[in-house]
């Protein structure tokens, strides 16, 4: 809990790649969704078994409160889509369970288009920002399956956490170039470095969005 406030991770990788967008002048309509939410018990809280309704007309039965941005970034991500973009590209410090799979240095990206997952990893490689790619394995979706709602927000199990919150997010995207970045977004002191925040894929992205649209 005492380095919490590395989840807004995602957010800051999306607004340095925004400032890069614009920095560099690409020949791109350039959309920025950033939802936010605070974390913190009170009277009007939401609680496990609660079903929500989505901006895209999902129910979605809580399982875990604490899996709380996967419900604000499935919105952005509906909303995102409203204007049917091009290429659509989210970073989350979404999941425990990507770490556990891949440590703090690479970041974990889903895709469903190969296209553009093959360039960012060839782009990590020269930027020395490794990234991996992970799959969106549909034989998982079951486990986010749900008696009272349309799905839930979390899987019915431990494992393949990483994978399953994809899936979760895969069902409110509506486009044919889309890549989700899991990242931890923060890194631990070695190599006589301090703690603190670290950008994962961010420079992959860069890459390939100025060989793209510069």
């Amino acid at each position: 809990m005492t380095i919490m406030k590395k989840d807004m991770g995602g957010a800051a990788h999306v607004l340095a790649l925004a400032r890069l967008v614009m920095g560099a002048k690409l020949k791109v309509r350039l959309v920025v969704c950033i939802p936010a939410v605070e974390n913190a018990i009170g009277s009007k809280a939401f609680r496990p078994g609660d079903v929500l309704k989505s901006r895209k007309g999902l129910t979605v039965e809580i399982g875990n409160t604490d899996a709380e941005g996967r419900l604000i970034l499935a919105d952005a991500l509906t909303r995102a889509s409203e204007l049917k973009p091009e290429l659509l590209i989210d970073f989350a410090t979404l999941t425990g369970a990507a770490r556990v799979a891949l440590g703090s240095d690479l970041a974990p990206i889903y895709s469903n288009d190969d296209g553009f997952a093959d360039a960012v990893l060839d782009a990590g490689e020269t930027a020395s920002d490794p990234v991996w790619r992970m799959p969106l394995y549909g034989g998982y979706a079951s486990g986010l399956s749900s008696s009272i709602a349309d799905t839930r927000n979390i899987s019915d199990g431990p494992m393949g956490g990483s994978i399953t919150a994809a899936l979760f997010l895969k069902k409110f995207v509506d486009c044919k170039s889309w890549a989700h970045f899991d990242v931890w977004s923060w890194r631990p002191s070695r190599y006589g470095r301090p703690a603190g925040a670290a950008a994962n894929g961010l420079r992959a992205v860069w890459g390939v969005l100025k060989a793209r649209y510069g």
